[in-house]
């Protein structure tokens, strides 16, 4: 009996494929980014020509799909031009390689797991892997990623040797490159690269939005999660949850953390308190968001929601109002009217403390808000409102 607590450990009673959650994983087929892939496809066409090489910039967000797009282009044209052309890829974290050494270290290595890499200079390496790509009448496409790190450590001069290797060689076509940073930089890449691989070869990507981020939870639950472990409702939850970031990488986490909550509290299905708590341990959690800072009113609103949102995603405008007057009549409060409630959830919509979504009404005229609450544990915003509005009232 002494090892029954990890019982529930690779049960599998959710995660079926726990890969399909991981870093490095690169789905087949990548969902909401089909414009940037055809934009990638253009800029980089050349490289289908016997002789010809591309380069492209990629910039965006954190979790916008950079590195996927990339390495999904170069899996997808290494398949596509098998019967052309060998071509192979390196992919390069300057992270962790932000020297030209290392940098060429990582690329040789690849290509050659036997090289000695100790003791070569850049230049050496470089010979080195032009010999390599020619013996083998190889073109490689290198993807140097976090590509700022080794700009700000060491300026540009490896990129612009990778991108002329075969200047004054006999060799031509010989080298790609994909070169991928986060948006913020683009001061530090503007004068460094993209003046020089030209403005034409700039692709910026957007943050996701909602509905690019339900797309690619749905993707991942449909691939690495047990068939109905996961409902639809808690999709919509992480993708509202993951959406004022816009960030992919958040919304695969939360989907992966509350399976993994659910499934070692040994259920078969996710449910929102998993999602919210999984929230809560993420870095860009709101912690005391402002709570305290609320009218009154708001307060009490938002107190009748927290109640029915322990039980339930989301609560109707309709919910609300009537949650609210309960609520009132608790604290010997009259309630305000119609207009003021909206206010109120207008403004709490505003500091994310709630998600409202209209919907066209099941009944009768007129639109209904669906109200939810993806960004904490509504148990834990109750306690602290039952203690905050009694001593607003004393006031």
């Amino acid at each position: 009996v002494m090892s029954s607590y990890l019982d529930r450990i690779g049960a599998g009673l959710i995660l079926s494929r726990p890969e399909v959650f991981g870093f490095d994983y690169v789905p087949d087929l990548l969902v909401g980014r089909e414009d940037i892939q055809s934009e990638l496809a253009a800029i980089l066409g050349s490289i289908a020509h016997p002789e010809g090489t591309g380069r492209v910039v990629i910039t965006g967000p954190v979790g916008s799909g950079k590195t996927v797009l990339a390495k999904r282009f170069c899996q997808d044209i290494i398949r596509h031009l098998s019967d052309k052309r060998n071509i192979k890829r390196v992919h390069v974290n300057c992270r962790n390689a932000a020297t030209p050494s290392r940098v060429m270290q990582k690329i040789v290595q690849d290509l050659d797991p036997g090289h000695p890499d100790r003791g070569l200079g850049v230049g050496e390496l470089l010979t080195s892997l032009r010999r390599m790509l020619q013996s083998s009448n190889t073109h490689l496409i290198v993807i140097l990623d976090e590509v700022d790190h080794l700009l700000r450590r060491s300026g540009d001069d490896i990129i612009y040797k990778l991108m002329r290797i075969d200047e004054d060689r006999e060799g031509v076509g010989t080298l790609s490159t994909i070169l991928i940073s986060q948006e913020q930089v683009l001061d530090l890449l503007e004068n460094a690269v993209i003046s020089r691989v030209g403005r034409s070869n700039h692709v910026r990507i957007p943050p996701y939005d909602e509905k690019g981020l339900m797309k690619i939870i749905t993707q991942r639950t449909e691939l690495g999660l047990v068939t109905g472990t996961c409902p639809e409702e808690i999709l919509n939850l992480i993708a509202q949850a993951a959406a004022p970031s816009g960030d992919a990488r958040q919304a695969i986490e939360l989907l992966e953390g509350a399976a993994k909550r659910a499934e070692a509290s040994g259920r078969s299905i996710i449910e929102s308190k998993d999602v919210q708590r999984t929230v809560v341990t993420m870095p860009t959690n709101v912690d005391s968001m402002n709570i305290e800072n609320l009218p009154l009113h708001a307060m009490l609103i938002l107190l009748g929601l927290c109640r029915r949102l322990k039980k339930e995603e989301s609560v109707t405008s309709g919910e609300t109002e009537k949650l609210y007057h309960v609520v009132c009549e608790e604290y010997d409060q009259a309630p305000k009217g119609h207009t003021t409630l909206w206010k109120h959830l207008k403004r709490l919509a505003q500091e994310d403390i709630v998600v409202t979504k209209t919907a066209k009404a099941d009944v009768g005229r007129g639109r209904t808000q669906h109200i939810s609450m993806p960004h904490m544990l509504p148990s834990d915003v109750e306690r602290r409102l039952e203690t905050l509005i009694p001593s607003r009232l004393r006031r």
